[in-house]
């Protein structure tokens, strides 16, 4: 039993010596019925936060308001939660009024989808199921507790959890559910970007990504969402090398082998797939064949548009941008010179841009030749060859005599570039071949003349 199930039992046993209610409740019981590892443990009970707080001292009262004490562990919480019936829901997330239960079928009426709404009992060893999730498990069925849309209204992100829990499990999402979502989908605007932002970067993560954006698309909160994205539908690829279709479905299919290579999974990875083709329909143009002309340039700027949207952090955005600017290089891979060979290694996150090329070739031609070529080099490169210690820097260079200017970055990129095809190997040769490539620096007039 792992620390966190350890801990979560530990925290039942208490509230209940302490002649409280106290189950396990949500995800972990969600996953626990379906036989899969919970990631983390929720307990839920009649006990308010502050006679949880009694019992455990060091426990934070995270959301108060909620009635929710984080109980913190070995390098990980447990949420505490104490049944509560919310009242109306003024901002679409919040409600204007909370009470607490009594009793535990009170509390799940309050949650999203029966198949969260579960209840374990740790110490029977009894699912309390008061909602109907488990049958909707067997049936691999996603449904609302309730008027889905009244539990929409609730809170709007709701519509991208029911995406998102469906293409993660491979579920259908009931009929008056998923109406009720194509229903709401432009309420979506009411949710902050942050929490659009997390949701789509779990429907890309968590598995099923493929689904996932083909459930936004056929729910209608695709075009609401990343309406970018939703361009893609439609526009034609030449065959020759796009077999499979058109950018939407080449996209798709990328999505598809999320996770089926060594790289893992990253959000920035995820994004870069979904986004690297995003210039194309503004590109698109037929001269004697289907072309994209300045589609990466395009792309870029397109793809900055929607990760300063989506508000996500200025370290991934520049990665995610650097996958789609860089995304095509590889077709020249095998022409390249050494030196520019390894440069295009030493790129930050080369394991992304490498996983990336290779989902792209899959969901098209197929052939992996340059995949291979590149993968092979970097594996048999060592890592102070591919990013070597400069030999010279500016402060050796004015020390020569240069004046600062925009031509030390030629002077400094021309011994880079001698220096990974091994034609210099020392700080002399460096200094040597600054000299003869761009002249003796002038000597300065003497203070006297």
């Amino acid at each position: 039993m792992d620390a966190k199930r350890l801990a979560a039992r530990a925290i039942v046993d208490r509230l209940r010596a302490a002649g409280f209610q106290a189950l396990w409740a949500g995800g972990c019981v969600r996953d626990l019925v379906m036989g899969r590892d919970a990631k983390d443990y929720d307990v839920a009970t009649d006990a308010t936060p502050a006679e949880v707080a009694r019992l455990f001292p060091k426990g934070l009262l995270v959301g108060a308001q909620f009635g929710v004490v984080a109980v913190p562990g070995d390098g990980f919480i447990t949420e505490v939660a104490t049944f509560r019936s919310d009242g109306l829901y003024a901002d679409g997330r919040h409600p204007v009024e909370v009470r607490y239960a009594r009793t535990p079928q009170e509390d799940v009426q309050r949650r999203d989808f029966t198949i969260n709404g579960l209840l374990y009992d740790p110490v029977a060893d009894h699912v309390l199921d008061f909602v109907g999730g488990q049958a909707d498990i067997r049936a691999r069925r996603l449904r609302t507790i309730g008027d889905p849309r009244a539990r929409f209204r609730e809170d709007r992100l709701r519509m991208l959890r029911a995406v998102r829990f469906a293409a993660r499990f491979d579920f259908a999402i009931e009929p008056v559910t998923f109406e009720a979502i194509q229903e709401l989908a432009p309420a979506i605007h009411e949710v902050s970007a942050e929490r659009i932002r997390d949701e789509i970067l779990k429907i890309l993560t968590e598995g099923g990504a493929r689904r996932g954006f083909e459930l936004l698309d056929q729910t209608s909160l695709l075009v609401e969402v990343l309406p970018e994205v939703k361009k893609l539908q439609g526009v034609a690829q030449p065959p020759e090398f796009h077999p499979e279709g058109d950018v939407w479905i080449h996209t798709l299919m990328m999505l598809d082998g999320l996770g089926s290579g060594a790289a893992p999974v990253r959000p920035t990875l995820a994004l870069g797939v979904l986004l690297h083709d995003i210039g194309k329909p503004a590109t698109f143009a037929v001269r004697e064949r289907i072309r994209f002309d300045g589609h990466v340039e395009v792309g870029v700027k397109i793809a900055e548009d929607i990760c300063r949207r989506l508000k996500l952090s200025s370290h991934d955005t520049g990665r995610v941008l650097e996958l789609v600017a860089q995304h095509m290089r590889f077709k020249d891979f095998l022409n390249m010179r050494r030196a520019t060979r390894l440069k295009f290694l030493a790129l930050d996150g080369f394991d992304e841009h490498l996983e990336l090329h290779r989902l792209d070739c899959l969901a098209s031609q197929g052939d992996l030749t340059i995949y291979e070529a590149a993968r092979r080099m970097r594996d048999e490169t060592p890592a102070e060859v591919i990013r070597p210690q400069p030999l010279v820097s500016g402060h050796d260079l004015i020390a020569l005599g240069y004046e600062p200017g925009p031509l030390f970055k030629r002077m400094l990129d021309t011994v880079r570039d001698a220096q990974l095809e091994g034609r210099i190997v020392t700080r002399d040769e460096a200094l040597g071949l600054v000299r003869e490539s761009f002249g003796t620096p002038p000597i300065p007039p003497s203070p006297e003349s």
